[in-house]
């Protein structure tokens, strides 16, 4: 090898690994409602993975799941069912990795090409970790908000600008993220289209509900 292709290599190998470091960093999200993973989510279902397989497409592969669907929340104008779940193999470009007959998830993605993708930055969580009120939020209450904005509130002061906002102030509170608006509230939208964190047993008035709560 000569000095100058050497010389040349070496740049190329020096070039690669800051590639790779930038790869290493580069997933990151922005903290998300479970209501918003709802409505901005193509497909919501709650599924047993049941195989994996890597597929060779990409400097790191696809991971394709294949799911044993329970219940589909949303999502029947893009499909029926659901067979299988994609995302990136490396978990620093936000794939996310699920384990194989194990655990039942609530999985959201969006639809591409007829595929259904997911990752880090969606709302995926081990269904037996999600309280009663999430699971009501699944079933009806989050899609009664999803015209409404859920406005992050990380330092004070911060105030709703809009009447189709909700104040959320978990990242304000000792226990953090996930914190107590994110376990067990729902921003719904009421008459004239004001919106505010709902919790309750029953399904929600909009008529009644407490603008005040929490």
């Amino acid at each position: 090898m000569s000095v100058f292709a050497h010389t040349l290599f070496s740049l190329l190998v020096v070039l690669c690994s800051f590639r790779l470091n930038d790869v290493a960093e580069a997933c990151s999200c922005a903290l998300s409602h479970p209501q918003d993973a709802y409505c901005n989510s193509d497909i919501v279902i709650r599924a047993k993975v049941v195989g994996k397989k890597l597929l060779k497409d990409g400097p790191f592969g696809t991971m394709r799941y294949t799911v044993k669907q329970m219940k589909m929340y949303k999502g029947f104008n893009k499909m029926q069912h659901v067979q299988h779940i994609y995302t990136d193999a490396s978990e620093s470009l936000c794939g996310v990795k699920f384990e194989v007959n194990k655990y039942q998830y609530l999985i959201t993605g969006r639809v591409f090409d007829g595929k259904v993708y997911t990752g880090l930055c969606n709302f995926n969580e081990k269904w037996e970790r999600l309280t009663l009120s999430q699971r009501k939020g699944l079933n009806h209450r989050y899609q009664l908000g999803c015209n409404c904005r859920i406005k992050p509130c990380h330092y004070l002061p911060c105030f709703v600008t809009s009447k189709n906002e909700c104040l959320w102030t978990d990242m304000l509170s000792y226990i953090g993220y996930p914190g107590h608006q994110s376990r067990h509230y729902a921003c719904i939208q009421q008459k004239e289209g004001y919106c505010s964190w709902y919790r309750g047993w029953a399904p929600p008035d909009k008529t009644i509900i407490n603008t005040t709560d929490p």
